[in-house]
Parts: C-alpha cells; structure tokens; sequence
C-alpha cells in the first residue's frame, strides 16, 4: 500500500472491519490466564477474554509487544511499498509497548522514515486518534502533516468509565482492599478517566444509572465533537448508555466497540465508558 501506513497495538480497540478499511496494521499484545498465554485480536477475541475471565481462577495478566514484533510490521509496510510509517502506541506512562516500537524504530532507520508517537491514551481513546490520522493517511497526508495531526489529536482526547466491579483492579493491587470492601457494601460504582496518560479517579456513584449519566456528562462537557465512542467490557448497558448520549452530535458516527483484553484485564466485566475528541476548526 503506497503512502504512510500506520501502525498501532491491539490496546486501540479498534474494531477490525474499521482496521482493515484503513489499511491500519496492529501489533498484539500478549495475555496470560496462569501459564497460558495468548496473541490478542490474533488467538484471543474479546468475547473469548470475557468468557474466560466469567470461569478463571486467576487474574489474567498483559505484556508489551516485543522490539521484534514492531519491526516485522515495518518490514511488512515498506515491502508493501510504504514511504513512511507513523507509529500510534498506548500510554507510556501505562505499557512499555511506546519503548518497544521506538526501539524497533531505531534499529529500522536508514530504511523508510518511521515517526512513533506515544498517544498517551489507551483503549478507543487511542484508537479513535488511530482511526482519524490513518484516514488522513489514505487521503494522501505526508508523514510532517500526519504527525502534527496526532499531536493536534492527543490534546483533544479524552475517556470516561464506569467500573461494574473492583475485584480486578483489587487482586491487581490497584486499590486498597478496604476501600474495595466499601465500595461493594456500598455498591459504589468508581468513575475513572485519563489524565496526562495516567488512570485517575474522576469520582464515584452509588448506583449504576447515576454513573452512567456521569460518563455521558463528562463527554457532553466538551462538545462540540469531532469523534465519539462507546467502549464496553461484556457490559448489558449498552443500548442505556447510547441513549444518554443521543443529544450528543459528532462530526462522525458514534462507533461502538469491545473492550479487549488490555485494559479489560484491569476495568473488569461490566466496565463501559465513552471516548472523544473534540473538534477543532483546524483539522479536517
């Protein structure tokens, strides 16, 4: 394919009839149940993750791509005949997935220009950045202007969720055990968000209805949209969700994907949240 390819990780979300469309090359992560360890979107769907995390007796577990694994998608790009590679990756702040390509990069260059860029967001809030610079990218964008793009993006991006349960992120040890067992006698429902490529408390409900008007109010406080997603972990909220969101318009369609296992291992079933950026009179 001719032009800048882009490449990311499975932690986008993107859902894989939009990744194919656009040409995006996705490098997996692993996922490890114990001793059993899987390629994600490749051996483990998002549905299949969901169903072995209703019946494991373990804390499933994540880890980055290897240098490796970027560089033969690298390979793969120029023998299709790429002039130039940018590389959209996860937090760094969350993963060591942005050294992985970065190092990939290095060792590659002499070859076709590769430009890695941390997103510093994760799940479709990466994938939504995804999605809009490499359909730049099949417009015909050069590389200068699809990394001033992602750059313009990362300002702009922003997610919000509603966790269902906080049994994953306490066997994680993400959060005290007493404050666990509060938010259960409770029935808590914590509300996250990223901030400066970290996972931060955005604050809490006692009941799930009340959070979800939370999540939807958090994306309807920065309209107007470019973008806007629902991303959700085997979540029955879905159609709930969609509707508190009908006022809400956006420049394209609301997409609605699965949570796959990267940021699931942590959120848990049952987690749902948006994603968004804002729009912006500059980028078209």
């Amino acid at each position: 394919m001719p032009g800048i390819r882009v490449v990311t990780d499975s932690a986008c979300d993107v859902p894989q009839e939009i990744a194919t469309a656009l040409g995006i090359e996705i490098v997996s992560l692993t996922i490890r149940f114990g001793d059993d360890e899987y390629v994600d979107r490749v051996e483990l769907s998002a549905a299949d993750f969901w169903r072995k995390c209703a019946t494991s007796a373990v804390l499933p577990e994540t880890a980055a791509p290897s240098a490796g694994a970027f560089r033969t998608a690298y390979e793969r790009a120029r023998d299709e005949g790429a002039e130039g590679i940018i590389v959209l990756t996860l937090s760094a702040a969350l993963s060591a997935t942005f050294q992985a390509a970065s190092v990939a990069a290095e060792a590659f260059a002499g070859d076709i220009p590769v430009t890695v860029i941390d997103t510093k967001a994760v799940t479709i809030a990466e994938g939504l950045i995804v999605i809009d610079v490499a359909e730049a990218a099949q417009r015909g964008e050069d590389l200068e202007h699809l990394t001033a793009r992602a750059h313009s993006l990362i300002e702009r991006v922003g997610v919000c969720a509603m966790l269902d349960t906080l049994e994953h992120l306490v066997k994680g040890g993400r959060i005290g055990g007493a404050r666990a067992l509060l938010g259960q006698v409770l029935a808590i429902k914590p509300i996250l968000e990223l901030k400066d490529g970290v996972v931060a408390e955005a604050g809490r409900q006692r009941t799930r209805a009340r959070a979800l008007s939370m999540v939807a109010q958090r994306a309807r406080d920065h309209v107007p949209l470019r973008r806007l997603a629902i991303v959700h972990g085997a979540s029955p909220e879905v159609d709930t969700l969609r509707a508190l969101i009908r006022d809400i318009g956006s420049e394209y369609p609301v997409i609605v994907t699965d949570m796959g296992p990267v940021v699931g291992t942590h959120g848990g079933p049952g987690i749902i949240g948006l994603a968004w950026i804002q729009a912006s009179a500059t980028t078209s």
